[in-house]
């Protein structure tokens, strides 16, 4: 079965992440950090969204090719 989005929300811990985007643009328009470490942690952040998405997709793709095991039958 997919994970809901609530699953995934919190197993890839996704509400940390967009919450740290948004602080670092707060962040950007304060002055706090520089153009180049905005940059550098959005860079981070979208290959850590990547892989989320990469793990989502493979898991969808495996389940939905996967046959229901017969116990008891031989191969």
């Amino acid at each position: 079965m997919p994970a809901t989005p609530s699953e995934a929300t919190d197993k890839y811990s996704l509400d940390a992440i967009v919450k740290g985007i948004a602080d670092d643009l707060i962040a950007l328009r304060e002055g706090k950090i520089s153009i180049k470490d905005a940059q550098a942690r959005a860079l981070l952040a979208k290959q850590y969204m990547n892989g989320v998405r990469l793990v989502i997709n493979a898991r969808q793709s495996l389940e939905s090719n996967a046959r229901p095991a017969r116990i008891g039958a031989k191969a």
